[in-house]
């Protein structure tokens, strides 16, 4: 099923705002920037997490620095019988946001952070 507009921008400003939510309360030395939509997560040592939300395709948009350049990520609404629950999924990978997050985090600030709500 399809999400409706209205219900994929809940469902961004939602995740944008527990994201602002992790980063602040994490004690890491990062500048958050939310600007029309767009989150933008900068690092003590340069690199950055641009968050985007392409409305035409019901996807939010993770840009990274190279190598990995960038994900898109559409969302799973849990049915009955998913134990996983909702979450927003890698179209490539299938790997879900909240891990990717825990592992860039890991890679450019040597911290370990709780995705888990995202």
């Amino acid at each position: 099923m399809s999400l409706t507009e209205a219900r994929f921008h809940d469902l961004v400003d939602s995740t944008l705002e527990n994201l602002e939510e992790v980063f602040d309360e994490s004690g890491l030395d990062v500048d958050l920037e939310n600007s029309a939509g767009v989150l933008t997560v900068k690092f003590e040592g340069g690199s950055q997490l641009i968050f985007s939300r392409q409305e035409p395709l019901r996807q939010l948009w993770l840009a990274t620095a190279k190598p990995t350049g960038g994900y898109h990520f559409e969302y799973k609404e849990s049915s009955s019988e998913d134990e996983d629950g909702s979450y927003w999924f890698c179209v490539k990978s299938e790997e879900k946001l909240n891990e990717i997050l825990a592992r860039f985090t890991q890679d450019q600030a040597g911290v370990e952070l709780d995705f888990e709500e995202i």
